[in-house]
């Protein structure tokens, strides 16, 4: 008897994507800053709610505005999720190779957050910035492999691309 791949819904896909580029991303930034910078996970959440809420209000906000930076953090996940699970839906070759693709993805997505999300939140601004390699890299390394990948292997197995050992539902039919 041949094996099948059980199809999961959309809704499963993308939150369960969302959820899982959120934890590994979330991971990433507690830890990379906090051995870097020795910023805590409290710290890191207030500083994405001042996006939406500014610096001074996310501060004052205390527990209120960890709450709603981590709300933030998800939200954003959620929706690259949806957004992969929808291109996917419109091109499936993309599902082909989901490395590739959850690749491409993660790096879409850095540009998308870095050049137009960030610019235009309240996060306050240096106004000297330098660029640091390391940050850099981490930053790359978490859009790459804890986002773009997961989401895309997420989307991929809903979406049922035929991989290997698995047989499509129509072969499974035919041998029945």
């Amino acid at each position: 008897m041949t094996k099948t791949a059980s199809k999961i819904s959309p809704f499963v896909s993308i939150v369960g994507g969302g959820l899982l580029a959120g934890l590994l991303d979330g991971a990433d930034a507690i830890i990379y800053y906090g051995l870097m910078y020795g910023v805590s996970a409290k710290q890191i959440s207030i500083h994405i709610a001042s996006g939406l809420i500014g610096r001074h209000a996310a501060v004052q906000g205390g527990e209120l505005s960890i709450v709603l930076g981590l709300f933030l953090h998800f939200l954003i996940a959620f929706s690259a999720a949806t957004i992969f699970y929808l291109v996917a839906g419109k091109w499936p070759s993309i599902l082909s190779h989901p490395l590739l693709s959850g690749t491409v993805f993660g790096l879409l997505w850095y540009m998308l957050m870095y050049r137009i999300v960030l610019p235009l939140s309240a996060i306050p601004r240096n106004p000297n910035p330098r660029f640091s390699l390391p940050d850099f890299a981490d930053e790359i390394f978490a859009h790459i492999f804890l986002v773009g990948i997961p989401i895309a292997l997420m989307a991929t197995y809903s979406l049922h691309v035929k991989r290997p050992g698995f047989a499509t539902e129509s072969q499974v039919s035919d041998s029945m």
